[in-house]
C-alpha cells in the first residue's frame, strides 16, 4: 500500500472480474501500471472479484486503515451487467461495515455509457486490429465474451456499429458464451456473403480461455487475424483514468 500522503488525488481501485488463468490477472497488474504511468504519484491498485485476491473489499479498507478518506473504483468491464449492477456495489457495502469510513465514488463501465461509445476504447480496439492485421480486412467480427442482460448486448452492437463505421467494413457481433452467434459462425457468415478478409476485433480486456476459443474458432472458419485483447493498451488506460476522474465520455474520433 502506497503511503496516505497523496497530493494527485483519490487512490483509484481498478476491479476486474478475475479469472482462473493467471493471464488475466497479469493484465489487470499491467494495465493498472499503465495508468499509474499516465499520472505519475497517484496511487492506482488493482483488485479482483474473484479467483485472485485481493479483493476491492479489502483494498478499500486497507486504504481507509492507511488514513484515506475518499477512493473512485473503476469497474474493468465493457457491459453494465450483473457484475456491475451487484456485485461491486456489494463490496463497497461491506467495507463500509467497520473500521474506518471511505468515501466510494464508482465510476462507468469501460463499454458504452449512456449509450456513447468512448473514442478511446475504438482507438484501442484499432490499435490491436492494426497489429494483428497490418495487410488490411474488408470485413470484422466484433468477439465478446457474452451475456444474457439484453441491454448489456445492446451496448456491445453500439461498440461493433461504431467500430465498423470508423473503419469502414462492416462489423458483426459474436460471443463467446450465453448468445448466438459464436465467433466462427459470424465469421462464416461475412465470407458467405463476400468478405474476402474477416479479421476479428477481440472485445476483452485480458487474455484466457474465451479469447483462445475465439482464436481457435475464428482461425478454423477462414479468418485472416484475430486481435489480441486491449490488455494494457495506451488508449485504454487513458479511459481508464478518464473514467476515474471525469464522468462525461470523450466523443468517437
Amino acid at each position: 500500500m502506497r503511503s496516505a500522503h497523496l497530493t494527485q488525488g483519490p487512490p483509484v481501485v481498478l476491479v476486474a472480474h478475475g479469472s482462473r488463468d493467471p493471464r488475466a490477472a497479469e493484465a489487470t497488474r499491467a494495465l493498472a501500471r499503465a495508468v499509474a504511468a499516465v499520472r505519475p504519484g497517484a496511487t492506482v491498485l488493482p483488485s479482483w472479484l474473484d479467483h485472485t485476491d485481493p479483493g476491492p473489499t479489502v483494498v478499500l479498507r486497507e486504504l481507509a486503515a492507511a488514513g484515506h478518506r475518499r477512493a473512485v473504483l473503476v469497474p474493468l468491464l465493457l457491459t453494465a451487467a450483473y457484475h456491475r449492477r451487484v456485485d461491486i456495489p456489494a463490496a463497497v457495502a461491506a467495507a463500509a461495515e467497520g473500521g474506518p469510513s471511505i468515501e466510494v465514488r464508482i465510476a462507468d463501465v469501460l463499454g458504452p455509457a449512456d449509450g456513447a461509445v468512448d473514442g478511446a476504447l475504438l482507438a484501442g480496439l484499432r490499435r490491436r486490429l492494426a497489429e494483428a492485421a497490418p495487410d488490411g480486412y474488408d470485413a470484422l467480427v466484433l468477439a465478446a465474451a457474452g451475456t444474457r442482460d439484453p441491454r448489456a448486448r445492446g451496448s456491445v452492437g453500439r461498440v461493433a456499429a461504431a467500430l465498423g463505421t470508423e473503419l469502414g467494413v462492416p462489423c458483426r457481433v459474436s460471443y463467446a458464451s450465453a448468445a448466438p452467434p459464436a465467433a466462427g459462425v459470424a465469421v462464416a457468415k461475412l465470407r458467405a456473403r463476400g468478405a474476402r478478409r474477416v479479421a476479428v476485433a477481440a472485445y476483452f480486456l485480458a487474455p484466457g480461455l474465451f479469447h483462445d476459443a475465439v482464436r481457435a474458432a475464428a482461425r478454423d472458419a477462414g479468418a485472416v487475424a484475430v486481435a489480441a485483447p486491449l490488455t494494457d493498451a495506451p488508449d485504454l488506460a487513458d479511459l481508464v483514468l478518464r473514467r476515474a476522474t471525469h464522468p462525461t465520455p470523450a466523443p468517437a474520433r
